[in-house]
């Protein structure tokens, strides 16, 4: 039998993806090192290493601009993320697990409604949605992102878990129900510690998503004192005609890594998660 080239040769495997690996992870080496560089090497230079380091960029930048500084615009992000990551898991999970395990008049439609919305574009609801916030009295406030996310509004998170559910055998929910437990008690003890990787993914898909959101940021949020880190940056570059474009790169890579840590504790559950979601076993 034959073994191929590629096997007989395995350092050619290992060579290959350290190139790929390097290339792909090779601009937040450059962001890293941009944060260290004057203004005349990040745009004079294409070298990934500093001709002349600059070391207070980092406190410089957190310090901000006027009277907030970043962990102000941290701790903003986090008060809205937080909630609006735990409100998302909440109902999402709710409202799969009645897809997916209850039959109900007009499932099939409003099942097809909710699948339809993942195909409607951003541009078409975003003016129906700001008049709607807008009469409610939620602009300049947390809220147009804290409660949709509390009524399972993020139909792709809400389909993730109707797959994931589906795939759990309905001998589990038989069996606890023989041994006394209600619809509810079933979910919450038998169902959840299994929906873990797709609770998981859920939650670190919206963790990222609002953490990075700019657009919907700068729509329904107008005081700085408000402001989360995305916008903050963008304040940063609003200051003055003179950008410290070490500063702004410096607070980039801060912002990046919450986002990063997140993703390396539970990156375990998170690719369990999506490898098995939509299989049945």
């Amino acid at each position: 039998m034959r073994t191929s080239g590629i096997l007989r040769k395995p350092w050619a495997n290992y060579l290959f993806l350290i190139v790929l690996g390097f290339i792909m992870v090779y601009p937040l080496l450059w962001l890293f090192a941009s944060s260290f560089k004057t203004n005349a090497d990040i745009f004079g230079s294409t070298k990934l290493l500093p001709g002349s380091y600059v070391r207070d960029a980092y406190s410089l930048g957190w310090q901000g601009t006027g009277q907030y500084g970043f962990q102000d615009f941290f701790m903003n992000t986090f008060m809205l993320v937080v909630p609006t990551v735990l409100f998302t898991i909440l109902s999402s999970v709710l409202v799969a697990y009645g897809f997916a395990r209850f039959h109900f008049p007009l499932k099939t439609l409003l099942f097809s409604i909710m699948i339809a919305t993942l195909m409607l574009p951003n541009a078409s609801i975003m003016i129906p949605r700001y008049i709607l916030f807008n009469k409610l009295g939620w602009l300049d406030s947390y809220l147009p992102f804290i409660i949709p996310a509390a009524f399972a509004t993020g139909a792709f998170f809400v389909y993730l878990m109707i797959q994931f559910i589906r795939g759990l055998p309905r001998d589990l929910d038989e069996a606890a129900t023989i041994d006394g437990c209600n619809s509810f008690t079933v979910l919450t003890r038998v169902l959840l510690p299994l929906c873990k990787p797709a609770i998981f993914s859920v939650g670190i898909f919206q963790f990222m998503w609002t953490w990075n959101d700019f657009f919907n940021s700068i729509i329904y949020i107008s005081s700085v004192r408000k402001f989360t880190v995305s916008l903050g940056l963008r304040l940063s570059l609003d200051a003055s005609s003179a950008v410290s474009w070490n500063q702004v790169i410096a607070m980039s890579v801060v912002s990046i890594v919450p986002c990063i840590l997140l993703f390396f504790l539970a990156q375990k559950y998170f690719v369990e998660g999506i490898s098995t979601t939509g299989l049945k076993g």
